[in-house]
């Protein structure tokens, strides 16, 4: 009986222990907690940075996801779906709001915005091969914007050789798989990755 009144302390004493050491050591590793007002107008100024990062990133990925459904209409050859996404994107773009980056960003921004624009506008209005030059070039623009804003989603840049007799076209895809847009049916799958982005 003494044996197991012994046992049975020892276990107490070692349990107290445990614990009281396990205290003692996530005391020592939790950083200092600042006054209550602190945390809250940290969590406010979370949330308006947060909110304003949401916005521009909604308007950054809307003008993605316009550029890729007009990508997808110059993929199927199809000239006046791409005539109807080529003013959607223009509008997408004259919407965007570069004022929460820096004063060298904005500058850039604005410039790739407004060449950007006015690409896709002549989309808007031309036959497909037109069309598919001025999509190379709204390409880079759509490239350089990423490049700045960055983006959630997964990017594939990809690059066909023979586009503009064999100068090349590069584009962007939510897709590994290649599916051209500056030759279509014609050669569907003459390119390749040059990279991923993000």
């Amino acid at each position: 009986m003494k044996t197991v009144k012994r046992t049975i302390g020892t276990m107490a004493l070692a349990t107290v222990v445990m614990v009281t050491v396990s205290c003692k050591d996530g005391n020592k590793n939790e950083p200092a907690k600042p006054m209550s007002n602190e945390i809250h107008q940290e969590k406010m100024d979370d949330k308006e940075d947060m909110a304003m990062d949401n916005s521009q990133d909604a308007k950054a990925e809307a003008i993605l996801k316009d550029y890729f459904n007009l990508k997808d209409a110059l993929v199927n050859d199809d000239n006046s779906k791409a005539k109807e996404l080529g003013n959607t994107l223009a509008q997408s773009l004259k919407s965007f709001d570069a004022s929460s980056y820096s004063d060298s960003e904005q500058n850039e921004l604005n410039d790739i915005i407004e060449d950007a624009t006015e690409h896709a506008e002549h989309i808007g209005e031309s036959n497909i091969a037109h069309q598919r030059e001025h999509f190379k070039t709204l390409s880079k623009d759509m490239t350089d914007m990423v490049a700045i804003t960055g983006t959630s989603m997964t990017i594939y840049e990809q690059y066909c050789p023979m586009y503009d007799n064999n100068k090349g076209g590069a584009w962007l895809s939510m897709n590994e798989e290649i599916r051209n847009p500056y030759f279509g049916a014609q050669m569907l799958k003459c390119g390749k990755v040059q990279r991923e982005i993000n």
